[in-house]
C-alpha cells in the first residue's frame, strides 16, 4: 500500500498542484478581496482585519458557492486551514520584539498578565457553569477575549483540535465585542475626562485599551480615536499581551493532555511546535537584524497567510452549526466583555497605583 509522505507542518509541500491547488487558489481569492477591503478607510476606521473580513467572506461563499467545490478544493482548503495557519502564527513573532516590553514596564506586563489569566479561567468557569458549553468552545471564547482576538482563537484550535464551527463562533463574538469597544473605548474616555469619575491619564488609559480589548486592529483604531499618547501606549500593551500566547499555548497544551489521559509518565508531553518557533521568531527579531523593508514585507506575507486560514475556516464553516449554537456563547462573551472594561479598569488603576 502507498502512503504519502508526511512532511513537517512547518513546510510547504513539495507539490501544489493537483487537489492541492484549487483550494489554494480559492482561498486566495477570497484573501485578496478581504485585503482590499480591509485597505478602505471607512473599514479601517471601524477597526476590521483583514483577517475578520476574511473569515466572515469564507462564511458567506461556504454556505453559498462552495458546497459544488468542496469535492475538488477541500483539500487545499485543509491545507490553508492547517499548515498556512501555523505558519502564519510562526511569523506572526515578527510583529514583536522584547524591546517593547520596556516601554510600559513591570506595571504593563503584571496588567496584561492579570487580564489574560482572570479573562481565562473566567470564561472556562461561566462557560461550563453557567452556560453549559462545551470546554473547547468556552476556551475558544476565553482565549480570543483574553489575548489577541481572532488570532487566539486560531492559534489556540489546534491545541483544542476544535471544530470549525467551535472556531467560527468564537471568532464571531470577537468581531461583535471588540468592534462595539471601538466606539465605547474612546466615548468612555471623553465621558470621563468630563466628569472625572476615574483618574486615567491618556498614557494610563492607553495601557487600559491595549490590555482589555480584544484585536489589535480595534486597539489601534481606539487609541487613534483618543489622542497619540492613548494610542502608543495601547499598541505596546497590546503587542506585549500578544507576546503572552506562545507561553499560554505550550502551558494550555499540557493541561489539556494531562485532562485527557494522555501525559503519562512514559511519554513526553507533546509541546506545539508553531508555539515555540513564534517565541524564537521573537527573539530573533528583537535584535533588529533585518531592514525595516524586510520586516514589511514578511508582515504582509504573514497576513495574507493568515487571512487564507481565516478565509478557509470560513469555507468549511456551516451556518446551521452556528445556529445551533444558540445564543449562551454570545451571552457567554457579553460578560467577558464587561469584565474586561469594568474588572480591566479597576485592575489598571490598581496595579498602576501600587507599582506608580
Amino acid at each position: 500500500m502507498s502512503q504519502r509522505l508526511a512532511l513537517p507542518p512547518a513546510l510547504l509541500p513539495m507539490q501544489l498542484g493537483g487537489h492541492y491547488l484549487p483550494g489554494l487558489l480559492l482561498t486566495a481569492a477570497i484573501t485578496l478581496l478581504a485585503v482590499r477591503l480591509g485597505e478602505v478607510p471607512a473599514v479601517t476606521q471601524l477597526g476590521l482585519s483583514a483577517l475578520t473580513i476574511a473569515i466572515l467572506a469564507g462564511i458567506l461563499a461556504g454556505n453559498s458557492l462552495y458546497p459544488p467545490l468542496r469535492r475538488h478544493c477541500d483539500e487545499g482548503v485543509q491545507f490553508a486551514k492547517q499548515r498556512l495557519l501555523r505558519l502564519g502564527i510562526i511569523l506572526y513573532g515578527f510583529r514583536l520584539t522584547f524591546q517593547q516590553i520596556d516601554a510600559v514596564g513591570a506595571t504593563g506586563i503584571i496588567i496584561d498578565f492579570m487580564m489574560l489569566c482572570s479573562t481565562f479561567l473566567l470564561a472556562c468557569w461561566l462557560g461550563r457553569k453557567v452556560f453549559k458549553l462545551d470546554t473547547d468552545t468556552a476556551m475558544l471564547i476565553g482565549a480570543g477575549s483574553g489575548i489577541c482576538g481572532a488570532a487566539a482563537v486560531l492559534a489556540t484550535e489546534p491545541v483544542l483540535r476544535a471544530g470549525a464551527d467551535k472556531v467560527a463562533v468564537a471568532v464571531a463574538t470577537v468581531v461583535i465585542f471588540g468592534t462595539a469597544a471601538i466606539f465605547i473605548y474612546p466615548a468612555f474616555y471623553q465621558l470621563n475626562l468630563h466628569y472625572h469619575w476615574l483618574p486615567f491619564t491618556p498614557q494610563t488609559f492607553g495601557i487600559f485599551t491595549g490590555s482589555t480589548m480584544h484585536e489589535v486592529a480595534q486597539v489601534v483604531a481606539a487609541g487613534h480615536a483618543i489622542g497619540p499618547a492613548a494610542e502608543n501606549a495601547a499598541v505596546i500593551g497590546k503587542m506585549i499581551r500578544v507576546m503572552m500566547l506562545a507561553p499560554f499555548l505550550l502551558l494550555l497544551s499540557a493541561w489539556v493532555r494531562r485532562g485527557r489521559g494522555q501525559a503519562a509518565p512514559a511519554r513526553p508531553i507533546a509541546l506545539p511546535w508553531f508555539a515555540l518557533l513564534f517565541i524564537l521568531v521573537a527573539a530573533f527579531n528583537s535584535l533588529h537584524l533585518l531592514p525595516p523593508r524586510l520586516i514589511a514585507g514578511i508582515n504582509s506575507l504573514d497576513t495574507w497567510l493568515l487571512a487564507m486560514a481565516m478565509a478557509a475556516l470560513g469555507l468549511t464553516t456551516h451556518i446551521g452549526g452556528l445556529r445551533r449554537a444558540g445564543i449562551r456563547p454570545l451571552l457567554l462573551a457579553l460578560l467577558l466583555f464587561v469584565w474586561l472594561m469594568a474588572g480591566g479598569a479597576l485592575v489598571n488603576l490598581g496595579i498602576q497605583r501600587l507599582f506608580g
